[in-house]
C-alpha cells in the first residue's frame, strides 16, 4: 500500500496481487476491497468476495467478519443464513459489537431463512400516494443498536445517482451513515428482511440501509425519491423512526397535507411511483426542520427490481 499511497499505483497494484497469490492473507484482503470499490482496479464485486473469503480461510480478523456478513446476505453470491448465523454467534464469544448483533438475532422471531415470522398490520394514511404506519415494526433494542452502530461514520447526507454512485445530497441538510453491502451484519440484514416483507417486495430490491441524524435546524427540503427515467425504478420508501425526544422534523406531503411523526420503531412506507412507472406528483415530501433534540432516521429505498451486486 505504500506504492498505492506514494503515487505509483499501478506498480503497487501489481505487487499486491504477486503477494496475494502466496496465499496471504492481508495481501488478499486490501486486494479484495479494491476490487469491491473499484479502486485502481475493475469493480468486480463477485471477485471481491471470493478474495475476502480467501482472505478469511487464512485468519485475516476483518475479512472473516465481512465474510459472514456476506454469507448472511447473500450479496455478490451464494447465501446460507444458518450458517451465517453460526459464524456470529462464534463471533459473540470474543467480540463485543458482534455480540449486539448476535442478542438482536436471538430476539428475533425469524424462520430459518432469516425471514420474520410475522409482521404487523399496517395503518393506512393515504391512498394517494399510498402512506401506510406499521407501527413498533422495530423495538428499542434495534432502534438502538443501529444508532450507536454508526453514532461514529455521520457525514453529509449522500444520494445514488443514475449511474448507481453515490453523491453530495443538495437538498438535505442532516448527516447520514450508510450500512454499505460489507457491513450490513446479520443483525441488520434481518431488519431489511422485515421492512422487506411489510412492503411485499424481496429483500435484494432495497438499496443499502441509511441512518440520518437531524440537528437542530436541520431538515430534507421538498423532494422525490423515485429517479427519472429510471430503468429500475424507485416503487417504495421505507422511514423508520429511531428515537423519541426532538421537537419538529416530521414528514410532510407537500402536495396532500399529510404530516407524520412517527414514534421510535415505528416504519413508514410511502409509494413513489404511479402504475405506469413514472414518478407520482403527490409523493413529493420533505423532513422538516427539527427545532430541538436529535431525530435518528433510517431510510430504505426499494426499487422495482433486484438492486443488490
Amino acid at each position: 500500500m505504500n506504492l498505492i499511497n506514494g503515487g505509483r499505483a499501478e506498480e503497487g497494484v501489481q505487487l499486491l496481487r504477486r503477494i496475494a497469490s502466496t496465499q496471504d492473507a492481508e495481501a488478499l484482503f486490501l486486494l479484495g476491497e479494491l476490487t469491491w470499490a473499484g479502486t485502481l482496479v475493475a469493480q468486480e464485486p463477485g471477485r471481491a468476495r471470493l478474495m475476502i473469503e480467501y482472505a478469511a480461510a487464512f485468519g485475516h480478523p476483518e475479512a472473516n467478519i465481512l465474510a459472514t456478513n456476506l454469507l448472511g446476505s447473500g450479496v455478490a453470491g451464494r447465501r446460507d443464513w444458518q450458517a451465517a448465523v453460526a459464524r456470529l454467534e462464534a463471533e459473540a464469544r470474543v467480540l463485543p459489537n458482534r455480540k449486539a448483533a448476535w442478542d438482536l438475532i436471538e430476539a428475533m422471531q425469524l424462520d430459518t431463512n432469516g425471514d420474520p415470522l410475522a409482521v404487523p398490520e399496517p395503518r393506512s394514511l393515504s391512498d394517494q400516494p399510498r402512506v401506510q404506519l406499521f407501527e413498533r415494526l422495530l423495538t428499542p433494542a434495534e432502534c438502538a443498536y443501529l444508532i450507536d452502530s454508526v453514532e461514529d461514520a455521520f457525514e453529509p447526507s449522500m444520494v445514488y445517482d443514475e449511474s448507481q454512485q453515490l453523491v453530495r445530497d443538495t437538498i438535505r441538510t442532516s448527516d447520514g451513515a450508510t450500512f454499505d453491502w460489507l457491513s450490513e451484519d446479520p443483525a441488520v440484514h434481518a431488519l431489511n428482511r422485515r421492512i422487506a416483507a411489510a412492503t411485499g417486495t424481496s429483500y435484494d430490491q432495497g438499496e443499502a440501509l441509511q441512518v440520518l441524524r437531524y440537528v437542530p435546524g436541520q431538515e430534507y427540503r421538498p423532494h422525490f425519491d423515485w429517479v427519472d427515467s429510471a430503468a429500475n425504478q424507485r416503487l417504495w420508501t421505507a422511514l423508520a423512526y429511531l428515537n423519541d425526544g426532538y421537537d419538529g422534523g416530521a414528514t410532510k406531503f407537500v402536495r396532500t397535507g399529510l404530516e407524520v411523526r412517527g414514534k421510535s420503531g415505528d416504519v413508514l412506507v410511502f409509494s413513489n411511483a404511479q402504475a405506469d412507472g413514472h414518478g407520482d406528483p403527490l409523493a413529493e415530501h420533505a423532513g422538516l426542520p427539527v427545532t430541538s433534540g436529535v431525530k435518528y432516521l433510517a431510510t430504505r429505498w426499494i426499487r422495482e427490481a433486484r438492486w443488490i451486486p
